[in-house]
């Protein structure tokens, strides 16, 4: 069938390879006047204990993440013990960060809680209540942060300020629309796609905005720490969750690339680029490469070790 709009959907899809081309071309632009051997030398000039918060800051993050399939537990109504949900979810998110989402955090899900003894209308629940409360935790935070007016564009984009404060409040305004249809709908079924489900309670809702709330501001957290001292924290966080939300348009697993053009793009008038790139490599291996190899060792122990264990789902 074709679309009601064509004219929106032709920009959509001109947008759709505009948007990657600009972010290459910010990247190749920095690339080319970037000092490799200087990058090498601000990543092995870090002290232990600054590697150390970070390093905290990504257990905590990790943590956090792992209530979000601990809230899900409520919310599906099956009776996994904590300490396998914990593992499960961390296991999915140390993946998804690095594969993508829809097979590191959707797919090895639908793996190891079916090993667990789950149905399949238990773990479509869990996938949905955690894919919603990371971007539900991302409206809230974002539209705060934007609506207040505390982040700081870059010069070439101080024009964006006025429309920043826009989109934090619609986004704020969204949230509260959430929270009212949870509400007014809580209890009532939903149907899409053969699945059957419902809004969770305002208690619960509010516990994912907190959690995913925290976790985002964790993530940016961990960066803050690297970058030198030129850096203000809300506008690392801001540049981190515009990063969030371009790396999901272009479909690229860890942001590769794209939070590295976004980063050097905000903060190259105030921070050498070598320095920023030496904290998100730092970033990487810290929040995305050492997780991911424990996140493998465990799962082969899960696959060899685990019998499916018996649960009880609804």
């Amino acid at each position: 069938m074709k679309s009601r709009h064509p004219v929106l959907h032709r920009l959509w899809r001109i947008a759709f390879w505009v948007f990657p081309l600009i972010v290459l071309a910010l990247l190749a632009r920095a690339a080319r006047a970037i000092d490799w051997a200087q990058v090498g030398e601000a990543l092995t000039g870090y002290s232990a204990p600054t590697l150390l918060i970070a390093g905290l800051l990504t257990a905590a993050s990790y943590l956090v993440y792992c209530g979000y399939d601990l809230a899900a537990r409520r919310y599906a109504h099956h009776h996994l013990s904590t300490g396998r949900v914990m593992l499960i979810a961390a296991i999915a998110y140390a993946l998804a960060l690095n594969i993508g989402a829809l097979i590191g955090g959707t797919g090895y899900r639908f793996r190891m809680y079916s090993r667990a003894g789950l149905g399949l209308v238990a773990i479509s629940r869990i996938v949905v209540f955690s894919a919603s409360t990371n971007w539900l935790g991302y409206l809230v935070l974002a539209g705060v942060l934007f609506a207040s007016g505390t982040v700081e564009p870059p010069p070439r984009f101080a024009a964006a300020a006025g429309g920043l404060q826009w989109l934090g409040a619609a986004m704020l305004a969204m949230s509260l629309v959430y929270l009212f249809a949870c509400h007014r709908l809580h209890g009532r079924i939903f149907h899409v796609r053969g699945h059957h489900f419902r809004l969770p309670s305002v208690p619960l809702a509010l516990v994912q905005f907190g959690l995913a709330a925290l976790n985002w501001s964790l993530m940016a957290a961990i960066i803050f720490v690297l970058l030198p001292p030129q850096a203000d924290y809300p506008t690392v966080l801001g540049a981190s969750l515009f990063t969030a939300v371009a790396s999901s348009l272009l479909h690229v697993p860890g942001g590769l690339g794209v939070l590295e053009a976004i980063f050097i793009a905000t903060f190259e008038h105030r921070i050498d680029a070598t320095q920023i790139l030496a904290a998100l490599l730092a970033y990487r291996m810290l929040y995305y490469v050492a997780p991911l190899l424990l996140a493998f060792i465990a799962y082969l122990l899960l696959e060899t070790r685990a019998a499916p264990a018996s649960a009880r789902a609804h």
